[in-house]
Parts: C-alpha cells; sequence; structure tokens
C-alpha cells in the first residue's frame, strides 16, 4: 500500500514551478502527459530527465505537466497497458477530465494505445520521431535474428543487458523483452498493431491521417538529420543505424515518412532522433532546429484549440 501510495503520488505531483507561470503562452485546458520511448526513463539516477527542459518548458507557460515511466524494451501493447493505468492515476488523482498526451519514438505507440482504449479522457495525440509505420533498424535487426539464430540471440541479449543496466539507475522494475520491443517497431509488427489501432494513421505511404478520431485530435513532427553536434556521443550511434535507411531520409532511428500520424506538423526537422527530446543534454546543431521551442509552439497550438 505504502509503495502504491508513493508512485501515485509521484505520477501526480506536477513539476516545481507549474502553479507560478512566467507567461500563459501554453496554458492548455488539460494536463501534459509525456510517454518516453525505448530505453526510456523518467529520471535516470534521479536527476536526468529524458525529456530534458521540456517539462519546464511548457510548465513556464502555463502548463501542468506530468512524465510517466513504462517499461524500456517491452511490446507496444504491454507498455501501453503501464502507461493507461498511469494516465487513469493522474485523472484521477489531477481531477482533470481529459488529458493531452505526447509519446516519443516507442512512446507514440503507447499514447496511441491509451487514446483507443479511453478517447473520452484523452483531448490530444502528439507523437514526436515515432516509428508509426515501422523502423528500418529494427526490420534489420529482425532479418539477421531470422537468418542467423546465434547472431541473433547475441545481438537481442545485448540489447537486454543494455536496458538492465539502465533499469539499475531508472528504477524499472519491469522485464527486458527486446524482442518483442523489436518486433512492434517493426515494419510487420507496426502494421499489426495499426490494423488494432488505426486511429489518426495515414492511409496512403506518406500522408497524413485523420485529424480528429473518437473526439481526439492527432499531431505528429518528425525529422531528417543523424549528425548534429560532434560532441554528442549517441550521434556516432544513430551514424551506424542510419545506413539500415539506405540513403532515405531518417533521424538515425525512424524514416521521414514514418513518424506521420494526424496532422503532421512537419516531417524535415534539422535534428536526429534523440535531440527531439533535447538529449543529450540539450547537445544539438547550432544551426539545426531547437526542439524546446517545438514544445512551447505545441502547447499554444493545443491551448488555441481549446485543448
Amino acid at each position: 500500500m505504502i509503495k502504491r501510495a508513493l508512485l501515485a503520488f509521484t505520477l501526480t505531483v506536477p513539476l516545481a514551478g507549474t502553479a507560478i507561470a512566467a507567461d500563459t503562452y501554453t496554458q492548455t485546458k488539460y494536463p501534459v502527459v509525456l510517454a518516453h520511448g525505448m530505453f526510456g526513463w523518467d529520471k535516470m539516477a534521479g536527476v536526468i530527465d529524458y525529456w530534458y527542459q521540456v517539462p519546464q518548458t511548457l510548465s513556464k507557460g502555463g502548463t501542468r505537466v506530468y512524465t510517466t515511466q513504462v517499461g524500456g524494451l517491452e511490446s507496444s501493447e504491454a507498455r501501453g497497458e503501464q502507461l493507461l493505468s498511469q494516465v487513469q492515476t493522474i485523472l484521477a488523482t489531477s481531477g482533470a477530465q481529459k488529458v493531452n498526451l505526447i509519446g516519443h519514438s516507442h512512446g507514440g505507440h503507447s499514447v496511441r494505445y491509451v487514446a483507443a482504449m479511453i478517447p473520452s479522457r484523452v483531448a490530444s495525440v502528439t507523437t514526436v520521431g515515432t516509428p508509426a509505420q515501422g523502423s528500418a533498424v529494427a526490420d534489420l535487426v529482425m532479418s539477421v535474428d531470422a537468418a542467423s539464430p546465434t547472431a541473433g540471440t547475441l545481438a537481442v541479449g545485448l540489447l537486454n543487458s543494455v536496458n538492465d543496466l539502465l533499469k539499475l539507475l531508472t528504477g524499472d522494475k519491469t522485464v527486458s523483452n527486446a524482442r518483442n520491443s523489436l518486433y512492434s517497431l517493426s515494419t510487420k509488427g507496426s502494421a499489426e498493431f495499426t490494423q488494432r489501432f488505426p486511429q489518426g494513421m495515414p492511409t496512403t505511404a506518406c500522408g497524413q491521417g485523420a485529424a480528429v478520431v473518437n473526439g481526439v485530435r492527432y499531431y505528429s513532427w518528425g525529422s531528417t538529420s543523424v549528425r548534429t553536434n560532434l560532441l554528442d556521443p549517441v550521434d556516432i550511434l544513430f551514424s551506424i543505424t542510419s545506413l539500415a535507411f539506405k540513403g532515405a531520409p531518417n533521424d538515425g532511428m525512424v524514416g521521414k515518412c514514418s513518424s506521420h500520424v494526424g496532422v503532421v506538423i512537419r516531417d524535415d526537422y534539422k535534428m536526429n532522433h534523440f535531440d527531439q527530446v533535447n538529449q543529450f543534454f540539450g547537445l544539438r546543431d547550432i544551426f539545426g532546429t531547437d526542439p524546446l521551442p517545438l514544445y512551447r509552439q505545441q502547447g499554444n497550438r493545443l491551448k488555441n484549440a481549446g485543448l
């Protein structure tokens, strides 16, 4: 009971500074709930935010912001169920009638799942750098697994080990399941997910989806840069993973058109996959896109829509 009460308290206390807004530019009617992606977290070692400076940026404009944490490596449905439970806790304890959901990467599948399950309690869904139609990187690893079980087992084991290490720093108590995660993020797995939860998805390869489904507004944005800062160690990883796209525009993990859900705000910002959440500690191309104004603009967009 004590652990459950502490979880509820953690989930439902807005970030410091929310009550005293510097302005009202992002003062949405309903709270914003942020959902992380694969290998993601809420706070690492208690101090490192996954959404680096994003909650603070939104709250300074008047938004009530809640961050969440689900399994770093699991299927879309499993992660969606975990997020659904946390969203229901937020709704119950905050008194809000609805929430605005923002999901990064695999978190986009999670927020789509929640919106499909409880559409009457969700005002909007925004996906950021989400492989809604699957990722070529996941496809490549899955093909290696199919062609060589030994190599596949090694790759899956490495991913699980990385996530297990992160769990020590993030407090994630879920089981690492890289195969479920990879399948969910593959072209085939994402297509199956879309068959079950088609809301907001385009009907053409690079089109836009419906703007409103079951009363829920759908938005998305993505990017097409890979290496954006020589000081960012993650850029090296994306330089390698981007090879899976064979020259097609991508952010290192997600193809340009795959990021489309609902109203596409833009799909070619000058950021890579991790820049989209202002990581690594805000390192990015100084001539590229600053992600923080994008979240602020989206907060204002939601506010102007009465959400």
